[in-house]
């Protein structure tokens, strides 16, 4: 049988007390109990399609109720040139999706009803990770088109 012992004093108590915070803490941060996945401005909780439409609805935005693509991807952990441009775009919306470097999300593409000034195809994009938008944008389809962010012009 193996014993273990040891003197107790302040030093031994603190190292005991601040293991059992750092452990806490993970355990808490682990299971996402410690608050919102996302800081964005403009970030909201979307559980469901019926949420994801009303989320566009109140920026002002009229969409097909049902999605026209639905597909998960990873957001690099080193960024391209080309996502940086588009991080910048996010930074300038209130997302951010640097602080997501290596996770996974949903993007969910919806077709875009009340765009002026364009009569070509625009949908949006929602970026999803947990049910919270992280980021997104409002294109048209076309190869010479255009793409900004979620709030209307």
């Amino acid at each position: 049988m193996f014993v273990l012992t040891f003197k107790w004093n302040k030093k031994t108590a603190l190292l005991i007390v601040v293991t059992i915070a750092v452990l806490l803490c993970a355990v808490i941060l682990s299971l996402g109990v410690g608050g919102s996945i996302s800081s964005g401005a403009n970030s909201q909780k979307v559980k469901t399609n019926e949420d994801r439409v009303k989320f566009l609805e109140n920026l002002g935005w009229e969409v097909n109720e049902t999605p026209v693509d639905e597909k998960k991807v990873v957001i690099p952990k080193e960024f391209s040139d080309i996502y940086d441009t588009y991080n910048r775009m996010q930074l300038d919306q209130g997302y951010d999706l640097t602080q997501y470097r290596g996770m996974e999300a949903i993007i969910y593409t919806y077709t875009v009803t009340n765009y002026t000034g364009y009569s070509g195809n625009v949908v949006a994009d929602l970026y999803v990770i947990a049910n919270e938008v992280v980021g997104g944008d409002i294109h048209s389809l076309a190869i010479d088109g255009f793409m900004h962010g979620l709030c209307k012009k």
